[in-house]
């Protein structure tokens, strides 16, 4: 026997599915919307995406300044950070005075559209770096600017930076519009390095 719907409930029955229907008109408004939202987020997650990229990467290096200067201090051994800006490379190893072949050396590369500079001004010294300045001349093949492109910091077994290391590094990346910069700099008790500024474009240039 079949039971039949009484009239009421099928109209609303019938209401119900007509609530939960979506028309052509409201797919097409939706669908517009959202492409609305999507032209105006792109842009900013573009660059989100680019400033972590530069400052993972400046991260990255000042851990890397740490572990020198723990390994500096545990292993009693200079250890030489170095940055190779026209390579797009940087790494650590132990002072080859010291150590023949560091099997815990490590290098790494950044990212392609990322480029270092390395700042070496000269900046009033303490007196003890004044005194050290004479000696760490004979390092100058291992400290600062070693060659054209390279330049080295030299972590001494007490954990310092030599007093010929670079002052600043900068990791930027450019596109048509804009420009990302993370800096890094040495600390003002001149016993390693810390964080500057980092800037992220809010606006096309």
């Amino acid at each position: 026997m079949v039971r039949r719907m009484p009239l009421s409930h099928k109209r609303q029955h019938d209401r119900g599915q007509q609530a939960t229907a979506f028309t052509l008109v409201e797919l097409v408004l939706v669908m517009a919307v959202l492409a609305v939202v999507l032209a105006l987020a792109v842009p900013v997650l573009s660059r989100f995406f680019q400033g972590r990229k530069v400052e993972e990467e400046a991260l990255r290096f000042l851990a890397l300044t740490h572990y020198a200067q723990s390994r500096a201090v545990h292993e009693g051994v200079p250890m030489l950070l170095w940055i190779d800006t026209e390579a797009g490379r940087y790494g650590l190893e132990a002072e080859w005075s010291y150590a023949g072949t560091d099997p815990r050396a490590v290098g790494y590369e950044v990212d392609p559209s990322i480029r270092i500079e390395v700042e070496s001004a000269a900046v009033s010294r303490t007196a003890s770096e004044e005194a050290a300045v004479a000696w760490a001349e004979l390092f100058r093949g291992m400290e600062g600017l070693t060659r054209p492109g390279r330049y080295t910091i030299r972590f001494t077994p007490d954990g310092s930076p030599g007093p010929l290391s670079p002052e600043r590094i900068r990791f930027i990346q450019e596109t048509e519009s804009t420009e990302t910069v993370a800096v890094l700099k040495r600390a003002r008790h001149r016993r390693g390095f810390e964080w500057e500024r980092y800037e992220v474009p809010r606006s096309p240039r």
